[in-house]
């Protein structure tokens, strides 16, 4: 008799088979994949929203370390906890009936004046400012000593010849300080641009305890990581069925028999 051809055949019910493609253990790790990345996603927004507001800062007064337009992540805060150095968002009828943006420079307590060849001086100490513009100096012009009164702080902006803040209101019934309880926030970033986050103020370090930074970077690592594992885990039903594929493509089409 002669030869045979034989080919494969299909199982009965026709068509391909309707079941989960990939093995069962990579099935469940993908679901706990994408389970827990949402979680890690989820989970970092909502502390993130409870933790931060989001600000645009309208005028260059802050200028080089925010610019006009620029949008800024402030976490809340309550007044207690500012420190010197800090920039912080506040708000107080007598310079506006807006949010402002400024940098603390002396707390209840201090004594604050300027310039001495071309530097602040807080507590009788020279201040190293290197957020300040280029070759800038401290004030465009001079002021009388301020001691800034318990609970307040002394306030102003980076662009120091282009700001109102704690030097314009001197005359005020304050002396140019803003109650600590006005303070909503303090600033941690500039997210756009994406300039990252606020360098540390060190030059205010020897006058006492700088701020810690905020939890930014821990809520912007778990929105990545559960980014990447909803990604990853909903990548391999697609991966394992090209997979299976390929390997059905390499077992078909073949003939033989005798």
């Amino acid at each position: 008799m002669g030869g045979e051809s034989t080919t494969r055949t299909a199982p009965r019910g026709g068509g391909g088979s309707k079941a989960p493609v990939g093995s069962r253990t990579g099935q469940r790790l993908s679901g706990l994949a994408v389970a827990l990345g949402l979680v890690l996603f989820l989970g970092g927004f909502a502390w993130g929203a409870v933790v931060y507001r989001p600000y645009t800062v309208p005028t260059s007064s802050m200028a080089p370390t925010i610019g006009a337009g620029d949008r800024v992540l402030a976490q809340r805060i309550g007044g207690a906890d500012v420190r010197r150095g800090d920039v912080v968002v506040f708000k107080d009828a007598t310079w506006a009936n807006a949010p402002m943006v400024k940098r603390v420079v002396a707390v209840g307590g201090d004594t604050v004046s300027c310039c001495q060849e071309g530097k602040l001086k807080v507590n009788g100490k020279a201040i190293d400012e290197p957020y300040l513009p280029a070759g800038t100096p401290a004030e465009i012009s001079d002021f009388p000593t301020v001691t800034v009164p318990e609970g307040r702080l002394f306030l102003l902006g980076d662009e120091r010849d282009n700001s109102v803040d704690s030097t314009a209101h001197l005359t005020d019934a304050a002396g140019g300080t803003v109650s600590r309880g006005a303070v909503d926030a303090r600033v941690d970033a500039v997210v756009w641009p994406t300039n990252g986050m606020l360098e540390r103020p060190t030059g205010f370090e020897a006058l006492g305890g700088l701020s810690s930074p905020g939890p930014l970077r821990t809520v912007v690592a778990l929105v990545v990581a559960g980014a990447v594992l909803i990604l990853g885990g909903a990548a391999y039903g697609p991966f394992a069925k090209r997979a299976a594929a390929a390997r059905a493509r390499t077992g078909t089409g073949s003939t033989g028999g005798r």
